[in-house]
């Protein structure tokens, strides 16, 4: 009678933690497509096409290739950034690159279409700190006058 007890005990506790699991399974399924249902709709809208290069040529730019960065960065110009600060960030790299390659006055233009584009531009510290590109944006920003439209 005791080894009946404890077989029926045994089995009724196995199907109980087998009905236990399964249930877990099921709930965490639906919480997972609840969840990628919310995460879905506070999703921000897709990046345009020039909003796309424009990360394509940071990337390449952080990476090394200037000559692919350079073209990428005209590239999003020329498809049309829609924000004046995208636009003022292409052209702070493109000064970045002119500056690194040596070439101050395209440097100094690049930082000047930077700031006619967005007046509160600035170099984050680190940037303003660079050796190369500092000196020249801090000279054009204490001189600069904004381009009359």
């Amino acid at each position: 009678m005791f080894s009946l007890r404890t077989s029926l005990f045994g089995r009724s506790l196995y199907l109980l933690v087998f009905v236990f699991l399964f249930s877990a399974c099921a709930s965490t399924d639906v919480k997972k497509e609840e969840a990628t249902s919310a995460e879905t709709k506070a999703m921000p809208p897709l990046l345009d096409t020039a909003q796309q290069e424009l990360a394509s040529a940071v990337a390449s730019y952080e990476n090394g290739n200037y000559k692919v960065a350079t073209k990428q960065f005209e590239r999003a110009l020329a498809l049309g950034l829609k924000m004046r600060q995208d636009q003022a960030r292409a052209h702070k790299y493109k000064a970045f690159i002119h500056c690194v390659g040596g070439r101050k006055r395209q440097c100094r233009e690049e930082f000047r279409t930077a700031l006619d584009l967005d007046p509160a531009f600035d170099l984050t510290p680190a940037e303003a700190g660079h050796p190369t590109w500092g000196p020249v944006f801090r000279d054009l920003k204490r001189s600069h006058k904004p381009a009359s439209k």
